[in-house]
Formats: C-alpha cells, structure tokens, sequence
C-alpha cells in the first residue's frame, strides 16, 4: 500500500475527477482500483492530496507530449526509460517501455535500454542521449564536455534543454514513486540482513569469545 492516504472520488477536485473518469470510469479508484495498463493507479489518488501539486504534474505530462516541443519523442522516451531504470523505479521504467513503443523504438531498442552501453541497436545521437542521461540521473548532472558537444553535434539548445527538463522531471517521480511506495514500486527493500544459522552463528560468537 502506498505510504500516503489516497483520495477519493468524491473528496477530488475538478481535475483529479476528470482524470479519475478517464482512467477509471465509473468506478473509485481507492475502493476499486487498476488502469487499462495494469497499473492500481495509486499515483493519481495520492498526488490528488494536494491539488496543486497533483495539476503541477498533470502540467509537467503536457508539456513534454505538446506538439509544440522540439525533441523527437523517440529521444524523450529514451531518456525517461533510462532514468526510470537508473534511479530503480518498475513503475516508470515499465511505463515508459510502454510508451517507447507507441513512439516507436523497436523492441531490441527497448530490451536493450538497461545495458545500452553494449548494444549495437542505437544510433550515435540515441548513444550520446542515453550516456546523457545517466549523467543526468547517475551522476548529478556532471557532464564531461566531448559529450555535450556531440549533443550540440546533432541537436538544438532548445531541444537540449527539453530533453534535460524531461529526463530530469522522470528522475524525480521515480524518486518519488520509490519514497512513497506508488504504484508497481511498492515493494520492500531487499537490502536487509540475512540471519546465519543459529549453529554456525554459535560457532563465530565462540571464536569471538577465545
């Protein structure tokens, strides 16, 4: 369950309620929850808390999908499907496989977004995006110089700044997604102490003892 109280329909305000009849259709996503992708949905009744923040990100999904944008939609998904894998979030990198191949990467592009530096599937701009973003993502935004210029090489100012605006914005809700337990990040964290049997256990502590 996510880490937040979820809101429902009844208690939304008039864009979580427009969304929740999109996604949802008749039904309340708190007491009936799941999306035509699978998903529960629980991103959209936890951000609805706070309606300015829930339209803030409905904002940040129409201005990376507006036609008025300059970055080829393949490079945007290349770069939010890194930063989902990256940062370790299932739910933004599964999604935006999704959304990759709507966009149109090819499936061996895809499979191949978690281990691209060894793929031989991406165009040089697609390699530079990519080594990009885990800059973005892996490195806190330290970019060596030889490759931001074989972004300039390929792409414009503008589309540069789209492109680190976007993958930037995914990196946060993977963030996000991780820290509140939303969606298909609800898991626990396997990073936890796994007990020794109790005999062999018995045996250290001895050894510590003589």
């Amino acid at each position: 369950m996510p880490r937040l109280r979820q809101v429902r329909r009844a208690d939304a305000h008039p864009l979580a309620q427009q969304i929740y009849a999109m996604l949802f259709g008749d039904r309340d996503p708190v007491e009936s929850p799941g999306t035509a992708t699978g998903t529960p949905g629980n991103w959209w009744t936890v951000f609805a808390l706070v309606p300015d923040c829930f339209d803030h990100a409905v904002g940040g999904f129409q201005f990376y999908r507006s036609p008025r944008r300059k970055l080829d939609p393949k490079l945007r998904e290349l770069g939010q499907t890194r930063a989902g894998w990256a940062r370790g979030s299932q739910f933004v990198f599964s999604q935006h496989c999704k959304a990759s191949r709507d966009v149109g990467l090819s499936e061996e592009q895809i499979q191949a977004i978690p281990a691209w530096s060894t793929a031989a599937c991406f165009s040089p701009l697609e390699r530079a995006v990519l080594a990009y973003s885990d800059c973005l993502v892996l490195d806190g935004g330290r970019v060596p110089d030889a490759l931001f210029a074989e972004l300039k090489s390929h792409l414009s100012d503008e589309a540069i700044l789209e492109l680190t605006y976007v993958t930037c914005l995914y990196e946060m809700h993977a963030t996000m997604c991780r820290a509140l337990r939303l969606e298909y990040d609800d898991v626990d964290d396997r990073i936890t102490e796994i007990a020794a049997p109790a005999s062999q256990a018995m045996d250290v502590m001895q050894m510590v003892d003589k």
